[in-house]
C-alpha cells in the first residue's frame, strides 16, 4: 500500500509538470504572437539572418523578414511587346526579354515588398525564366520544333511532311458549340457563308504552336524585396512568341506594398 500511494504521488507531480510547463508556453507563444502583430502594424522591420541545419553538408539558408503594412500596392498593366524580328508572320520562334520593362515599372509603382504576376495574353506564347542570349534563343526554336513540328500544310519553313494535327482541319470547324459561340462572340457570323470561309481563311494552321505554349506554360510570379525582383544573376523574364513574328500583349500585375 506504502509502494502505491508513493506511485501516485510521483504520477500526480509528473502531468503537474507537464501541464504547467505546456500552458506556460502556449501562454508564452500568444504573448509573443499578439506583440509581433502590433509591432508590425506601427513599425518596419527588416532582418537577414544566415544559417546552415544540422550538418556542412546542409544547404545554407538566407531569410529576409520583412514586416511592413504600409500603403499597399495593386497595379495591373497591358503592356504591348514589339517583336524584334522582321517580315510578315511565318510561325517563326523568337524570345523577347521583358525584364527591363518590368523594373522599368516597379520603379514607378514605388513597390517595396510583394509579388508581380506576368501572364500571356495569347494561346501561342509563352511566359517563362531563362537566360536570354541569342544562340540559346536559336537553340530553344530548334528544340521546340524538333518536339512539335510545323503540320505538313502550314506556312513554316520548318514543317514535315506527313506530319497533321485536328486543329488543322479548318474546312471542319468550327466542330463544336463553344467553338461556334466564342467566334459569334469575337465578331463572326459564322451562320453566313461568306463570313464562315473568312474567319476560316484567317484562321493560321499553328496547333504546334499551341503545344508548344501548353509546355511552357503561360505565366510567373516572381517575389519582390526590397524593391526588387528576386531573380539570379543570368535570369530574364521572357516572352516565348512561337507564332511569329508579331507584336504581342502581356498582363503585369503588381501586388505587394510600398
Amino acid at each position: 500500500n506504502c509502494l502505491r500511494v508513493i506511485v501516485s504521488i510521483l504520477l500526480y507531480f509528473n502531468i503537474f509538470s507537464f501541464l504547467h510547463g505546456f500552458y506556460s508556453e502556449a501562454a508564452t507563444f500568444t504573448h509573443q504572437t499578439a506583440f509581433t502583430t502590433t509591432f508590425s502594424l506601427k513599425h518596419k522591420l527588416t532582418k537577414t539572418t544566415s544559417s546552415k541545419i544540422m550538418s556542412s553538408s546542409s544547404p545554407e539558408i538566407i531569410t529576409t523578414e520583412t514586416t511592413d503594412f504600409n500603403q499597399p500596392v495593386c497595379l495591373y498593366h497591358q503592356v504591348t511587346i514589339p517583336t524584334s524580328q522582321e517580315g510578315p508572320p511565318a510561325q517563326k520562334i523568337s524570345v523577347e526579354d521583358l525584364t527591363p520593362t518590368l523594373k522599368s515599372l516597379l520603379i514607378k509603382s514605388q513597390m517595396k515588398n510583394g509579388v508581380v504576376n506576368i501572364v500571356s495574353r495569347h494561346t501561342t506564347t509563352a511566359i517563362t525564366i531563362n537566360e536570354k542570349e541569342s544562340r540559346l534563343a536559336q537553340d530553344m526554336e530548334q528544340y521546340f520544333l524538333s518536339l512539335a513540328p510545323p503540320d505538313e500544310r502550314s506556312s513554316s519553313v520548318a514543317k514535315q511532311d506527313g506530319v497533321r494535327y485536328y486543329h488543322n482541319d479548318i474546312d471542319q470547324r468550327p466542330d463544336s458549340t463553344e467553338e461556334a459561340q466564342r467566334c459569334i462572340e469575337n465578331g463572326w457570323d459564322i451562320h453566313d457563308e461568306n463570313e464562315l470561309q473568312k474567319w476560316r481563311d484567317q484562321e493560321p494552321i499553328n496547333a504546334h504552336s499551341h503545344l508548344l505554349s501548353m509546355l511552357l506554360g503561360s505565366s510567373e510570379s516572381v517575389p519582390v524585396v526590397d524593391g526588387k525582383m528576386v531573380i539570379g544573376q543570368w535570369q530574364s523574364v521572357l516572352l516565348v512568341d512561337l507564332d511569329g513574328p508579331r507584336d504581342r500583349t502581356v498582363g503585369i500585375q503588381f501586388m505587394g506594398y510600398k
